[in-house]
């Protein structure tokens, strides 16, 4: 008898837990973040600021955010660009449910454009498939940056936006990324996987941007299982803003997930940042 009932409420416990960390999938945190750009080689003019919307690891095969959900969540926050670091998909029926995320990102019509790389689940797909998701990306007008970079103007400065490839599956080139990058540009980096810093010391960078993670998704009581993916995970670098030889890097928890659609400790993230010293007044191709 007692033996059943324990094991009744271990059933109802683990039935709790499973539920709870399920609905956690649906309740995205809205971060904002404020952060001085360009703060070792001029004063900063906090009067200028630069306002990105961060969306990684959309993961279209278990993400419970519906395209209506982010709109909501973001349509109220200044945005004059859109990063997007990497892992949407991995499987061809999941192409045409990305279409709608996009034009919801479309809808904002950021003045300085949406920009994106991709990361190690996005290269899964294969041939046809994997050209589909690059014409989607062409169709919706967001730039692709596969090792390149974009340099626009942006008021008094010149922002490169360098799309680094993703490191974890190898696709990256670090001195193809940077190649026509000039002194005194303000360097913002996208790239999916956040180990890319380890090859970055002859690079600077005034911010990078990416993704990986989850937060660990299950995150309880610590993500243990992130081990194997590298050296930030065993030193418990898993999510948030940090510094690597002294330049900052964020790491976004994602805004889907993979393997089961639960999270626990962790949950969806839709960052905003804000970088203080450079603003979008004059803006236009500095190419």
């Amino acid at each position: 008898m007692l033996l059943g009932l324990l094991g009744l409420f271990g059933t109802l416990a683990v039935a709790g837990l499973v539920y709870h960390a399920h609905r956690a999938t649906y309740r995205p945190y809205v971060k904002q973040l404020t952060l001085p750009i360009r703060h070792e080689t001029t004063a900063v003019d906090d009067t200028r600021r630069l306002h990105i919307l961060h969306l990684s690891d959309m993961h279209m095969e278990r993400i419970s955010i519906t395209p209506e959900r982010l709109l909501e969540q973001i349509q109220d926050h200044p945005v004059d660009l859109i990063a997007l670091t990497g892992d949407y998909l991995d499987k061809r029926e999941s192409l045409d449910k990305l279409r709608p995320y996009l034009a919801v990102l479309k809808t904002l019509k950021p003045p300085l454009g949406i920009y994106a790389v991709l990361g190690n689940h996005d290269y899964v797909l294969q041939g046809e498939d994997f050209a589909r998701l690059l014409r989607l990306f062409e169709e919706m007008d967001i730039v692709l940056l596969r090792n390149e970079n974009r340099r626009i103007q942006c008021g008094e400065h010149v922002l490169s936006i360098i799309g680094i490839d993703d490191a974890f599956s190898g696709h990256d080139d670090v001195a193809q990324a940077f190649s026509g990058i000039q002194e005194g540009d303000v360097r913002l980096v996208l790239s999916h996987d956040p180990h890319i810093i380890f090859k970055m010391a002859r690079f600077h960078y005034d911010y990078l941007l990416s993704g990986h993670f989850h937060g660990g998704q299950i995150h309880w009581p610590r993500a243990y299982h992130l081990k194997r993916m590298g050296p930030l995970p065993r030193l418990d670098i898993i999510k948030g803003l940090h510094y690597y030889r002294q330049r900052p890097f964020y790491i976004s928890e994602g805004l889907g997930q993979t393997g089961l659609n639960i999270r626990l400790r962790s949950r969806p993230e839709i960052t905003f940042h804000q970088l203080l010293g450079i603003g979008v007044s004059n803006t236009g191709s500095a190419k």
